[in-house]
């Protein structure tokens, strides 16, 4: 499904959207997302299962657009913009992840995330990265894509291990130390 920006989407379409990644957020709460049905959802929202399939193609990509919708908030909040040319922009994004897992894991015990959030996260990373990329194409043998999914794969397993370690360094200093792994790889000065 074609999402379309927030300010050019019908009300009653955002509204809809609304109920949906609300219902599949206080759902989370109680179940694992494999234990979510497209039911479950349609039932917390108080929709039918037409209305969902006319929004999303399957839970999977509501949750993506879950994810999407939090993490972009975050990243306005911190006014974090990147656009593939700036190695502070790249630090910015890193910390931004790195706050993004702490928000999810919630106070007390690490939560072991499972893989269709990971996968949501990676996904909306690189696609971040990606269309930052691809605003000042760089000349390399090595395509955005290829880019831009390998720092999403890296940012968000440097920024897992930093969530669940002990005594862990700021997240500051994770993410100047991340940047400067990833900085190469981007062609960043």
């Amino acid at each position: 499904m074609v999402q379309g920006s927030a300010e050019n989407i019908d009300p009653r379409i955002r509204r809809t959207r609304q109920l949906l990644h609300h219902s599949l957020e206080k759902l989370l709460q109680k179940k694992t997302f494999d234990e979510i049905s497209v039911n479950d959802i349609t039932e917390e929202a108080t929709l039918n299962r037409a209305t969902f399939y006319d929004h999303y193609a399957d839970k999977f990509a509501l949750l993506e657009c879950v994810v999407a919708g939090r993490f972009n908030e975050l990243l306005a909040e911190r006014q974090v913009h990147f656009d593939g040319t700036c190695s502070s922009a790249l630090n910015s994004f890193v910390l931004a992840v790195c706050e993004y897992l702490i928000r999810l894991q919630g106070p007390g015990e690490p939560r072991q995330f499972e893989p269709h959030m990971e996968l949501a996260i990676i996904s909306v990373v690189k696609r971040i990265l990606l269309d930052g990329l691809k605003q000042h194409p760089a000349q390399s043998a090595i395509t955005p894509e290829l880019k831009a999914a390998t720092v999403s794969w890296a940012m968000y397993g440097a920024a897992k291990e930093w969530a669940r370690t002990a005594n862990r360094p700021t997240a500051e200093d994770m993410a100047a130390t991340v940047s400067s792994l990833l900085s190469p790889v981007l062609h960043l000065a």
